[in-house]
């Protein structure tokens, strides 16, 4: 099984044309950046692991899919969180819920009484043997590299059908290590990519490219005013609604609004030739999301 060769739309937004890599249509499992940087792991002959296990947010994309990937390669996955919430287990909803459909077994550090940060009970007391597979939080790892390269070589092979134009990829950052291995295959063909902060501010993105052994990075664009991780933006709820009202295509309701944001800034005075826009999937975390957007400022869910 392959994941590549998702397609390329055309559409506008707020005036700005943009070419949008369809990440989100790579496999009804197993979409968007994740996908591309545990691609490798497809490639692993499943009697070699039994178990995956890693850690992050109970609505984390990566949990769904990691759920995903287990479920296709046949492993188990155990994924660790800070907090589960007792509303959240009794009725659980978004990444979450489409995780233990997909028989995740998720692990609350409230749930089995400790204090130990996830990545620490893994180590001292989980103890992986050899049959497990830990993944750091966010897929930041080296192993993301192969997925990520074949997503550059794809954006390639687009752009040459279109000889003569120069393009920009953009797309936001957590870890960032999509938009990090994106650039470092792209910058020798003259292709920039642009990406912001969307988990810190610039000064912790870079920390994270670092630690990635790299030390040539991406263009950071940053908001004008500072944003909060996991905070509620009436303004990242208009832009995620207009997107969708204007390229009839559902975008990530976390992450894609304030990179958006970021382009309607810089757009008017740095955009020569043509954008090209990698989809970060993450749709199912949309669920839980817009009940907070709900909450938070009444606006109508379509879930």
């Amino acid at each position: 099984m392959k994941l590549n060769q998702s397609p390329v739309t055309q559409h506008q937004f707020d005036g700005i044309s943009f070419h949008l890599k369809r990440d989100d249509q790579l496999h009804p499992l197993f979409s968007g950046n994740k996908a591309r940087k545990f691609s490798t792991l497809l490639e692993y002959p499943s009697d070699s692991v039994e178990t995956i296990i890693s850690y992050g947010s109970a609505q984390a994309n990566s949990l769904y899919s990691l759920a995903g990937l287990a479920k296709i390669k046949g492993w188990k996955l155990e994924y660790y969180v800070h907090n589960v919430p007792q509303w959240l287990r009794k009725n659980p909803i978004g990444n979450f819920r489409g995780a233990l459909e997909l028989d995740a077994k998720v692990i609350g550090m409230n749930e089995i009484d400790t204090s130990l940060h996830p990545a620490d009970y893994i180590e001292q007391v989980r103890k992986p043997n050899d049959k497990c597979l830990v993944l750091p939080e966010g897929g930041r790892s080296k192993l993301s590299e192969d997925g990520v390269k074949q997503l550059a070589d794809e954006l390639l092979d687009y752009i040459r059908f279109h000889p003569g134009s120069h393009f920009t990829i953009a797309l936001p950052s957590g870890t960032g290590t999509t938009s990090l291995y994106l650039h470092k295959h792209l910058k020798s063909h003259n292709i920039q990519v642009i990406t912001c902060p969307v988990v810190g501010g610039k000064d912790y993105l870079i920390e994270q490219f670092k630690e990635l052994g790299e030390s040539d990075f991406p263009t950071i664009l940053e908001p004008e005013e500072k944003h909060h991780f996991g905070r509620l933006y009436q303004e990242d709820y208009e832009v995620w609604a207009q997107l969708e009202e204007q390229t009839h295509v559902e975008f990530d309701l976390l992450y894609d609004p304030l990179m958006w944001r970021c382009i309607r800034q810089w757009a008017s005075h740095n955009l020569d030739g043509e954008l090209l826009y990698v989809h970060q999937g993450g749709i199912l975390g949309n669920e839980s999301m817009q009940l907070r957007y709900q909450r938070e400022f009444g606006v109508k869910s379509t879930w």
